[in-house]
């Protein structure tokens, strides 16, 4: 094998040399990916896969101008670089600018610290699909539809490129997903949960606790009023401010967002206060362990920590090398292609808000009348606004938890909500469960986190208040 990688590298590196000349830039991205898939639903089996696939894809820019072909084997590679050449030298005619970056020859793993899934028979993949679908069944009667999904993905990247980037990188993902759905006449409530990890086979192995949990949400909500709706102060948990940095702000920080709208660059001017003095946001996939670390972007810029948000002023945003070239910025180390058949695009990798000096039991004071949510059902943005379905909620009355109620959403403008941040908690949670949308590239693994946070004036939607 080490001997036929070789002769990879040397064949993508004599071709990117033949070509170079006729592009302002060209790169050659060989992907294998090792994979599986079980969908459970209720006790039938409706997919167990396991496969390899390998493919690729060619890059090239002229003029400002971008060509794009992938292909499934090596035979024909020339023909394929020929048409992404042709591609680009079509549609540019202004000016190619590209961030610089330094060449990079590099061969890294990004480690797996316990078992790696390759490892674990198919029988037994699916056997813990089955335990955890046991779990959610067995939990009541008024459970009536269940499903569970296990994937795993093994991925390796040879990535050349004109500037002398010859680059080695691999990592494996895995996931789990589960839902729980329970139904008292016309009244139907659905408990989720979410987990994943590339460390180990092992973190999967250990969740009957949180996969119980979903059931009995769903069983416990079935018997709550809904909670009224109106406008409060609401207190939220790190899963859900983890969400909340991701979905409503992170989309916002991409630079390509922001290029490519020139109202939305006007208002994600850096220097811009957006919350208190104590809100700091960050993302990177420098830091180890979590679903979107890696040591090299999809373009061969390293992986780095950019801060986005410092004492509430806007600071940062997230880079490709042509975004960063554009704005006269640096790469950030942020284009990121799900697989061989997507071009790289700007995409957040572990986003977080950093903890502040609030005690957590003293979020709640001096609330007279306030909602905590916590957990997540689902949620949608558009744009600066944003709606979010929390999975378990409680009333505050006079800074005690009293009540839980069902059907919460919390909705609003990430700008306004930003600014509304009342305190930031001293807890702190990493959410691994993120699976990224954007462009067409969904399920792109991704890393959340943050505190709990306390924030005045946002819209709760639910019963109708009388």
């Amino acid at each position: 094998m080490p001997s036929l990688l070789a002769d990879v590298k040397t064949l993508l590196s004599d071709l990117v040399d033949r070509y170079k000349s006729r592009v302002d830039y060209l790169a050659i991205r060989l992907e294998e990916s090792d994979g599986t898939d079980i969908l459970l639903r209720g006790e039938k089996i409706e997919t167990l896969s396991q496969g390899i696939s390998i493919g690729g894809q060619i890059r090239a820019a002229y003029k400002g101008g971008w060509g794009f072909a992938s292909f499934n084997h090596l035979g024909n590679l020339a023909q394929r670089i020929e048409e992404a050449i042709t591609q680009a030298r079509l549609v540019g005619e202004e000016e190619t600018l590209l961030a610089p970056i330094k060449a990079v020859q590099a061969i890294c793993q990004v480690p797996v610290t316990g078992t790696d899934p390759r490892n674990i028979p198919l029988a037994d993949k699916k056997a813990l699909t089955e335990h955890y679908a046991g779990i959610l069944r067995s939990v009541h009667p008024k459970i009536t539809t269940t499903s569970v999904r296990y994937g795993d993905s093994a991925q390796r990247i040879i990535l050349v490129t004109s500037e002398g980037t010859i680059l080695e990188q691999s990592w494996v993902d895995m996931e789990m997903r589960f839902a729980a759905t329970a139904r008292d006449g016309s009244t139907v409530q659905t408990g989720r949960e979410t987990t994943g990890s590339r460390k180990a086979y092992e973190d999967l192995t250990t969740l009957d606790s949180q996969v119980r949990s979903a059931a009995e949400r769903a069983v416990t909500a079935l018997s709550l009023p809904p909670v009224k709706g109106n406008t409060y102060t609401v207190v939220i948990d790190p899963i859900l401010s983890g969400l909340f940095v991701h979905e409503a702000f992170g989309h916002l920080s991409e630079a390509d967002m922001a290029y490519e709208n020139p109202d939305l660059l006007e208002v994600m001017t850096l220097g811009r206060a957006f919350g208190p003095k104590d809100l700091q946001i960050f993302d990177g996939a420098a830091p180890e362990g979590h679903r979107g670390s890696y040591f090299y972007d999809d373009e061969g810029t390293p992986a780095t920590t950019t801060q986005l948000i410092k004492d509430g002023v806007l600071v940062g945003r997230l880079h490709s090398r042509e975004t960063a070239g554009k704005l006269g910025e640096e790469a950030t180390g942020n284009a990121r292609c799900l697989n061989y058949h997507y071009p790289p695009l700007v995409r957040m990798t572990n986003t977080w808000i950093q903890p502040g000096n609030t005690p957590v039991k003293d979020l709640f004071s001096d609330i007279k009348e306030g909602v905590y949510a916590r957990n997540w059902l689902g949620g949608m943005t558009n744009g600066e606004m944003f709606t979010f379905s929390a999975g378990e909620a409680w009333m505050i009355r006079n800074g005690e938890l009293q009540e839980p109620v069902r059907d919460v959403t919390l909705s609003g403008n990430v700008f306004s909500t930003l600014a509304d941040i009342e305190a930031i908690g001293d807890d702190f949670y990493w959410d691994e469960s993120g699976g990224c949308g954007k462009g067409g590239q969904s399920g792109l693994a991704v890393g959340c986190a943050g505190p709990s946070l306390r924030i005045r004036n946002v819209v709760v939607g639910g019963e109708a208040a009388e």
